[in-house]
This record gives structure tokens, C-alpha cells and sequence, in this order.
């Protein structure tokens, strides 16, 4: 099997459109029914609802938890959050799997736990839209709103500011997270 990766120049928002249209080519190429978008504002999981209109395929919006930046902020977008539902996308507001707990210790008593030098480990090497990627998928399939028996493909993105970064993932549990497999890169950033 032969398969092409795109890579970007840079990461950030200005690879939005062309992360879902690469996407949707691979859904389809691949016959993979589930598409996990992780969106902040919900802006980025709106466009993937216009990206793949007409698909048949599953769209799952992963946001962050309330709370992330500010105490008790949400930052998913109201307006976004009523479109997504519309057109009846499920809305995952969770805590994340690669810090979760662990990230107020470190926080209040500094150092890096396992789980946390693990993100660190996959946003180095691979970049943030990658690790994000492995996380949302993790948290969807925790969720209940993707099996683990079937590849999906997860979108992610670099700081908050659109997505930058496709592949396909075979998801796991949280407490079967070494089971996960990111078996393609279908599109990201060169430099990250």
C-alpha cells in the first residue's frame, strides 16, 4: 500500500480548510465512518460540519473542559455550540487524557508526571496537532462515542487556532491507552 502525507509549511489556521478536505478524501478512500475534530471555540468542528456534507460519516466534536484557561469558562462558542447541535454532531467537553488531575499537581508543586511527559514526549517529536489528536481520540472512545475496533480518523491543531494536523487511528481506552495506534499521518506540520 502507497499513500502520500501533505505536510504544511507552518502549522495554525491557515490549513484549516485543506486538513478537512484532506480528511474527507482519506473517510472516503478508506471507508472509515467516524471523524473526531477537536475544537476549541467549536469554529474549526462548524467548518468539518460544511466539510463533510453529504459524507456518510460520524463527525464528534472534542472542546476543551470548563474551566481550562479561566475558572469555569467555557470557551466553546455559543453560536457554534447550537449549530453543532443542529446538525446533531455530539459535543465532548471533557477533561483532557494527557494531563487531566495530573496538570494541577505540577502546577501547585512543579515537576512532570508520567502522563504529562507523555504529551510532552508526542508534542515534541510529533507536534501539538498530533498529540492532540492521540488525546481527543482517547477521550472520545472513553466517551463511548467512537469504538476501539475501528480505525477513525482525528483532527487536531496548534494552539488553540484551527487544525493542522489529520490521521488515522485505531482509538483505545484511557486504561488501555498503550493499545492506540496512530497507523497513518494523513497531513502535518513540517515545523511545529
Amino acid at each position: 500500500m502507497e499513500r502520500g502525507i501533505y505536510y504544511f509549511k507552518r502549522p495554525g489556521f491557515k490549513n484549516t480548510k485543506q486538513v478537512l478536505e484532506l480528511a474527507r478524501e482519506r473517510a472516503q478512500e478508506m471507508g472509515i465512518r467516524r471523524v473526531i475534530i477537536a475544537s476549541a471555540s467549536g469554529k474549526s468542528a462548524v467548518q468539518a460540519v460544511e466539510a463533510f456534507k453529504g459524507a456518510r460519516i460520524k463527525l464528534v466534536a472534542v472542546t476543551y473542559h470548563a474551566g481550562f484557561s479561566n475558572p469555569d469558562e467555557v470557551e466553546l462558542e455559543e453560536a457554534n455550540r447550537k449549530v453543532l447541535e443542529r446538525h446533531r454532531v455530539p459535543i465532548l467537553m471533557a477533561s483532557h487524557a494527557l494531563s487531566g488531575v495530573e496538570r494541577s499537581v505540577s502546577k501547585k508543586f512543579g515537576g512532570c508526571g508520567p502522563v504529562e511527559a507523555m504529551a510532552a514526549a508526542l508534542r515534541g517529536l510529533f507536534g501539538e496537532g498530533l498529540k492532540t489528536c492521540v488525546e481527543v481520540s482517547v477521550m472520545a472512545a472513553d466517551a463511548g462515542l467512537v469504538p476501539t475496533s475501528e480505525e477513525v480518523i482525528a483532527i487536531g491543531g496548534t494552539g488553540g487556532l484551527g487544525v493542522d494536523t489529520a490521521c488515522v487511528i485505531l482509538p483505545a481506552n484511557m486504561n488501555r491507552f498503550f493499545d492506540l495506534q496512530v497507523r497513518e499521518i494523513i497531513c502535518i506540520p513540517r515545523v511545529h
